[in-house]
């Protein structure tokens, strides 16, 4: 048995607010995850054929993001087979129970393998796992389960559930259907090739591939032991409710563009009435870098309506889609709901060094927390560009990092680093990769975070990925943030990042 306390405890001390050495900078030893990686070779960002296969995301914004109608075929389908209509999963857990919580995990790299470790340790004794978005990148195959789910997750030993993200929806949904809710293809529909703008879409929009049966049936056997099935045969649909004593968990699907149809609309609404506390799992956060992103719902009213409808009782909202950490405590009445961002488990890192000094929904910048540290993002960015352009004066120590988003922030480092002068070649390396203000207001940092993350994909430490570990008694909610770099030590004893109680009572 794992004592999560005590590995939180030791976790404190290692940590990236406490030291470089936490935030894996003095790697010297890769951890052990390297030997489960499977040894074929994975996409790349830059493939033309990744782009293209892609393309729905683009086709949404351009000609209108058709989830909604494809979704609501999904759960007919799905009731037409005798899932419970209220889309509830019963779960045999007491009253007290911890689940882990991963986000944005299916790259099926070192990155993704590399969270692996810490996962199975912190969550050993956990009664289900979430993914929260996009758990197969980059296009949502059902053939390509084998190695980015199945594979990385075979040694843990409960149930996984999940809620989709764009990269799902870029294959219709198709595999992930298949694989989380044992659904069967859907019927094909005739497709309208005319000049409007759903006949564009169609002609040329990207249907779900066929899927290799016999290859998913292989796969399946990497996580058929009795702990590791769902509560029920399957996962009754692209969203749910899951059940326990003190606690409901309500997922929900965002679509391509982070909207919700409006048969899902009105069962959110009636699923939230339920006296108990809630936790909303969410493809896309509300609440991300200094933006606020309610999702809206088709016919009127957002997602986060009903969040903060005090009927409702939301304690906390956890989105994926952004690859790293954020928290932000809004008070919301005489309450405060955490709303968190958690899609560090697997993809390439999400700067977040681009993110302004935090005001939004009234959140004070001392009470927002981020992983990795604004400075650390930048020293990693700097070093990788340096080397990538051969340009050196490009790179930043940590330290430099630290004190260059301090003194732009206008915060305390979160971690000691003594007097550190800010330079003019510093200040210009900042410019240059979005960390520090542009002569003219140019807009380089959304650029850097919108464009450029994707662009700088790594495979070598520190990897700076994370995941949650959530433990429900009666009386709270505690939600932490554990660390993977990559590098042993942080292996051996992930890092708590991050820790925040919530009162149920």
């Amino acid at each position: 048995m794992v004592d999560v306390g005590r590995a939180a405890r030791r976790g404190r001390e290692v940590s990236s607010r406490v030291s470089e050495a936490g935030a894996g900078w003095s790697c010297t030893q890769m951890g052990t995850f390297r030997a489960l990686v499977p040894d074929r070779k994975t996409f790349s960002w830059l493939s033309p054929r990744v782009l293209w296969k892609s393309r729905n995301q683009v086709l949404a914004g351009l000609f209108g993001d058709p989830s909604g109608q494809v979704r609501a075929r999904w759960v007919a389908a799905q009731l037409e087979r005798g899932t419970d209509p209220s889309l509830r999963v019963p779960m045999n857990v007491g009253p007290e129970f911890s689940f882990l919580l991963l986000g944005d995990t299916g790259e099926g790299d070192l990155s993704q393998y590399a969270v692996v470790p810490g996962m199975l340790k912190i969550g050993a004794d956990t009664a289900f796992a979430i993914i929260a978005s996009d758990v197969i990148y980059p296009a949502g195959a059902g053939d390509e389960y084998e190695d980015k789910f199945f594979r990385p997750y075979q040694d843990y030993q409960a149930p996984i559930y999940a809620v989709p993200g764009n990269h799902d929806w870029y294959d219709g949904l198709g595999g992930f259907m298949r694989v989380f809710c044992d659904a069967p293809a859907l019927k094909a529909e005739r497709r309208g090739f005319g000049m409007s703008a759903s006949g564009m879409r169609g002609a040329l929009w990207r249907a779900p591939e066929a899927i290799d049966e016999t290859r998913l049936t292989g796969a399946r056997k990497l996580r058929a032991r009795p702990e590791q099935r769902t509560a029920q045969p399957a996962q009754p649909g692209p969203y749910w409710a899951m059940e326990t004593p003190n606690l409901l968990i309500v997922g929900v699907d965002t679509g391509i563009h982070s909207g919700l149809d409006r048969e899902q609309g009105r069962w959110l609404r009636e699923v939230s009435r339920d006296p108990r506390p809630k936790v909303l799992v969410t493809g896309k956060p509300i609440y991300v870098r200094n933006d606020y992103k309610p999702s809206r719902i088709e016919g009127g009213g957002t997602i986060d309506d009903v969040v903060t409808d005090p009927a409702n009782n939301y304690v906390a909202a956890i989105g994926g889609d952004v690859h790293n950490y954020q928290r932000f405590p809004v008070k919301v009445g005489d309450r405060t709901i955490q709303y968190i961002v958690a899609g560090g488990s697997g993809a390439f890192m999400h700067a977040t060094h681009t993110t302004p000094r935090i005001t939004v929904g009234g959140v004070d910048e001392d009470d927002y927390r981020c992983y990795p540290l604004r400075g650390d993002s930048l020293s990693f960015y700097s070093k990788l560009y340096s080397e990538r352009l051969r340009m050196r004066w490009l790179y930043l120590t940590p330290d430099e990092g630290m004190a260059l988003m301090s003194r732009h922030i206008g915060n305390t480092p979160p971690r000691d680093i003594g007097a550190v002068p800010v330079t003019r070649r510093m200040r210009w390396a900042a410019r240059i990769l979005g960390g520090w203000p542009m002569p003219l207001r140019l807009p380089v940092g959304k650029v850097f975070h919108r464009y450029l993350s994707e662009l700088s994909d790594w495979d070598t430490p520190p990897f700076f990925k994370s995941f949650l570990h959530v433990s429900v008694t009666p009386a709270s909610l505690r939600i932490r943030c554990f660390a993977a770099t990559g590098c042993l030590p942080q292996e051996i004893e992930p890092p708590l990042e991050d820790e925040v109680e919530i009162p149920l009572t």
